[in-house]
């Protein structure tokens, strides 16, 4: 069995505007403490516990916390915002009816429950397995987003059946035409197109560029955390694709590993200057980040292998063809999409570890039977015909 944990994000249900101004209160309260310890040498601020914040009408656990995430942050010179925080001794989940309350103590000694806004039904099972005690409770934190909405974000642990072993895989390639292909082995793939970040992100480039020529700067700031959160969730919406997908077949997902592709991945000027085409600004890693931790959830196997090669070469026999776009171009002439090909190889084979040597002939995948799969570097199209391959 695997440990999972996720974070529920609830909205308050009609939280009336005393008990807002009560909780931006006390997180002000909050963050000033938290300032106030940063001034206490390190080694005597490990010592401090609430005894010593007996004059702050905060209940002990929630002083307590904060002197740990204090602590926590070694480097942090001030705090802006430092929001409540509990670990689970300070709380409780109830359900009365169809209604989910929070039951916590914000002052010394007074315990109150406030209800809960559940919109998705997945979080009503999380909480409903709370309540079974199929699931453990972790830190309660109190939170206001920029509209002014306060949320409880609940953090739960649950245990999850290991993922089976499967036969096949999906190849999974990300890219900046198409966010993501998966495809099937030997089947149809399923593109998530990337036409319509690629001019959003082309906008928002606009839009800075006036901010900073008038020197708005906190509207530049503001403009990019805008743009991250949409780009946050379309990787959240498409890594949820993915899982499904995979599950509805009942294959694992392969990604082709990217680290370092910043240092590897060569850019001219112009494509980096262009929000849409510069690959330093897109969210390739958090799109694998967001589908290995939903696909432990579904029970879905998740692995990744080299990306050498893997959109040059031919997927039906290994052999380097020639990548036009968003077309592939194989050594007979075979054509199909760039992106579906290298979904193909990246699902079908272990991947590649070629040595650039292609003077001298070397195994080639075709070779061996695909389904099998072999660790080995792919052949041009001239040592492919030298070596006698066999007609595909």
């Amino acid at each position: 069995m695997a440990e999972l944990t996720i974070t529920l994000k609830l909205p308050f249900y009609r939280l009336n505007q005393v008990k807002a101004l009560e909780f931006e209160r006390l997180t002000a309260v909050n963050t000033e403490t938290a300032n106030d310890l940063l001034k206490v040498e390190k080694s005597e601020r490990k010592k401090l516990t609430s005894a010593a914040f007996k004059h702050i009408a905060i209940g002990s656990m929630w002083i307590n916390q904060t002197i740990r995430n204090t602590n926590a942050k070694t480097k942090a010179k001030h705090f802006k915002q430092m929001w409540l925080e509990v670990n689970n001794q300070g709380y409780e989940v109830l359900k009365s009816g169809d209604l989910y309350t929070l039951s916590f103590s914000l002052y010394r000694g007074r315990k109150g429950r406030i209800p809960l806004e559940v919109h998705a039904a997945s979080q009503a099972k999380v909480l409903d397995q709370l309540l079974a005690g199929e699931a453990k409770l972790g830190t309660l934190k109190l939170c206001k987003s920029k509209k002014g909405i306060w949320y409880a974000l609940v953090s739960v642990s649950m245990e999850v059946p290991d993922a089976q072993p499967v036969q096949q895989w999906i190849g999974v390639d990300r890219g900046q035409n198409n966010l993501a292909v998966a495809a099937l082995p030997k089947g149809f793939g399923r593109f998530w197109k990337g036409g319509h970040v690629k001019s959003l992100r082309r906008q928002f480039q606009r839009t800075r560029k006036k901010l900073q020529s008038a020197k708005q700067l906190k509207e530049v700031k503001r403009l990019e955390q805008r743009e991250r959160r949409i780009m946050t969730q379309i990787n959240h919406v498409i890594s949820k694709e993915l899982v499904q997908f995979a599950k509805d077949f009942g294959m694992g997902l392969r990604f082709e590993d990217l680290s370092g592709i910043r240092q590897t991945s060569k850019q001219r000027k112009t494509t980096k200057s262009d929000a849409a085409n510069n690959r330093d600004t897109w969210a390739f890693y958090q799109l694998e980040l967001f589908t290995r931790y939903k696909a432990v959830r579904a029970g879905v196997p998740v692995e990744s292998y080299p990306a050498a090669y893997t959109s040059k070469s031919d997927h039906r026999n290994g052999v380097l063809g020639k990548r036009n776009g968003h077309w592939f171009k194989g050594f007979d002439g075979y054509r199909c999409n760039a992106d579906w090909n290298a979904s193909q190889n990246i699902g079908q084979w272990l991947g590649f570890s070629c040595p650039l040597s292609l003077q001298k002939a070397v195994a080639a995948m075709a070779m061996v039977d695909a389904g099998g799969g072999v660790n080995d570097s792919p052949l041009s199209g001239r040592e492919s015909k030298r070596v006698g391959l066999p007609p595909v």
